[in-house]
């Protein structure tokens, strides 16, 4: 296992259970600012928003949970291994640790998870539209 993958998947001997609560409020506070941001350059939009749900359900694993407010809390930093405004390359790494996570953690993301990240979708895409 490789540091980035140690940082994912072993998130809870990373971080106390502070850091914890808050990943889950900066995900909860930025996340869909980044992801409208970056949805053009994520080739796996609806995963990484059915991720997002799954992190907020209670009924997923704990561990799982904190695989996934991990990596999502990585993805809305804007400083992160490689800045996010750099063109076309910034969110390659979130896309790798996000896509890491997501097939860690792929076991627990439900048709509940899916079907509401292909709502949120097709909201944000009638908003785009009509606004």
């Amino acid at each position: 296992m490789n540091a980035l993958e140690g940082e994912i998947l072993e998130p809870e001997t990373q971080f106390g259970e502070s850091d914890k609560g808050a990943n889950e409020a900066s995900v909860r506070a930025g996340f869909w600012r980044t992801f409208k941001k970056a949805a053009r350059q994520i080739p796996f939009a609806e995963d990484l928003v059915a991720a997002y749900y799954c992190a907020l359900d209670p009924q997923t694993p704990g561990k799982s949970r904190a695989v996934l407010f991990g990596a999502l809390a990585y993805f809305i930093m804007p400083m992160d291994a490689i800045p996010d405004f750099l063109a076309l390359v910034g969110f390659s790494d979130d896309i790798a640790v996000l896509t890491l996570a997501i097939a860690t953690i792929r076991s627990n993301m439900t048709d509940a998870h899916r079907a509401a990240a292909r709502k949120a979708l097709a909201e944000m895409d009638e908003d785009a539209q009509t606004g």
